[in-house]
């Protein structure tokens, strides 16, 4: 078997690649050792959104009286009914990678890839069977997996990653989420809201640790409003899992306590997978444990190309499909604009969800900048007074000298919907009065972007 293209790994990035590459006229085959479509849509992004919005669903049946609505009988999470819709909606979504790889003629090996020599892969399927593949030019997309911690080793059953979370057969009484990044803090808000004792420990000094300070703050005041536990400035230093509970030992500013439950979650992060594909024996350079790559994701060895969470730069889905697509239009010839890493979009699937781009107001204050910073506050939006969803903020941060828009942070109902107009805006360098003077319609959560832009520029009309 030869290819123009041969991509190892069919996550977002991968098979987003794998299609531009075909659309581009090229030759194309994919190697995958699971499921097509990767941890994001197998295991990741899109079944954990499948499990948040169910717990959405129960919320706002328990609040049905909030809206004028009246419900009888008893309102319970059927928490295994949740998991299977989750894994029904993943399903549907692999099938229909699958069917676009079927349209664009791409060939799928089953089994795991290594690099064998220059345009040479081997593919080893589940029976040790080793087939030699070549190609031209050969994308690694291998993607990531979850990150251990020396005192959080994962056994699968009482301390359990992101994967194990998404199965487990009943739902804990009790659990423990160690790291409060976008995994953490979806996990925690899902299991909490359907009725789990939920403790959410952080060893930064603030919740989704990335995030603007003020968001980070607000979310942790609306967890702990919803009688959430949460520990931040906090370390797991052991697990004892031996008796029917696990006894977790958490050191904080205060000494040590000791928190039982039923489960411990570790979402300190991933790894990416770079081990055992043949990196070292055709002399990939590496750079602090991922693949070192140029602008346009070519590795040192010709012919040989990464992408995704492998390489620096945000483990994000929509980042790895946005490399894989520069990758290949580099490849076939075209001209790709290079991406640009201070304008990625962040989006955390909390209730209230967060979404952000850019800087934060602290990292553009120590980059020199003399900014200017508006906020507007949803509790003053008509919009979420009426669905009921006043918390957060939409807050924005300009350059005072030429008005362009340095970073924007929201946090509220709906707001990862909200976030693209502010990554166009920042693409397009668009400054603060010309977001103000951008016609919003109304009611709507959109227009607090046009108010806090107002706000930052003493022009805002709501508050």
């Amino acid at each position: 078997m030869s290819y123009d293209v041969l991509v190892i790994g069919s996550g977002p990035g991968g098979y987003v690649a794998a299609i531009r590459a075909s659309q581009l006229g090229l030759k194309v085959g994919v190697v995958e050792k699971e499921n097509i479509g990767g941890v994001c849509l197998n295991w990741g992004c899109i079944p954990t959104k499948s499990l948040l919005k169910s717990a959405e669903a129960l919320s706002y049946a328990k609040h049905a009286a909030d809206y004028g609505v009246s419900i009888g009988g008893e309102i319970k999470a059927d928490f295994s009914a949740m998991v299977k819709r989750s894994r029904d909606v993943a399903d549907s979504n692999s099938k229909g990678i699958q069917f676009l790889f079927k349209k664009n003629k791409i060939e799928v090996i089953n089994g795991y890839g290594r690099l064998k020599g220059k345009g040479k892969v081997e593919v080893e399927d589940e029976k040790g069977k080793k087939t030699e593949v070549s190609a031209k030019h050969i994308i690694l997309a291998t993607g990531a997996r979850s990150r251990e911690l020396p005192s959080l080793k994962q056994d699968g059953k009482k301390i359990i990653g992101y994967r194990e979370a998404m199965t487990l057969d009943k739902q804990p009484k009790s659990m423990v989420v160690v790291g409060s990044g976008a995994i953490g803090s979806e996990f925690a808000n899902f299991y909490h809201n359907i009725g789990t004792e939920v403790t959410l420990v952080e060893f930064m000094p603030t919740l989704v640790p990335n995030e603007d300070e003020e968001v980070a703050k607000t979310l942790e005041r609306t967890f702990k409003k919803d009688k959430m536990k949460v520990m931040t400035s906090s370390s797991v230093e052991s697990v004892d899992t031996k008796g029917k509970l696990c006894k977790v030992v958490v050191k904080t500013k205060k000494g040590e306590e000791t928190i039982e439950a039923e489960i411990v979650l570790s979402a300190v992060g991933i790894a990416p997978n770079t081990e055992n594909i043949g990196l070292e024996e055709l002399g990939v350079d590496m750079e602090k444990g991922k693949v070192k790559v140029d602008d346009y994701y070519k590795t040192n060895v010709d012919g040989v190309y990464a992408i995704g969470d492998i390489v620096h730069g945000p483990a994000l889905a929509h980042v790895a499909s946005a490399e894989g697509i520069c990758c290949v239009e580099k490849i076939a010839g075209e001209s790709p604009e290079p991406i640009d890493y201070g304008n990625i979009p962040g989006c955390t699937y909390t209730s209230p969800e967060v979404s952000s781009v850019g800087m934060t107001e602290k990292k553009a204050k120590e980059a020199g900048y003399d900014i200017k910073v508006g906020k507007f506050p949803f509790t003053a939006s008509g919009k979420a007074k009426a669905a009921g969803k006043t918390d957060g903020f939409v807050k924005l941060i300009f350059d005072s000298k030429y008005g362009e828009l340095l970073g924007a942070h929201l946090i509220g109902g709906n707001v990862t919907e909200m976030i693209a107009e502010l990554v166009v805006a920042k693409k397009l360098e668009i400054t603060g009065h010309e977001l103000i003077k951008s016609i919003h319609p109304h009611p709507t959560m959109s227009e607090a972007i046009m108010e806090a832009a107002a706000a930052a520029y003493d022009e805002v009309i709501h508050i």
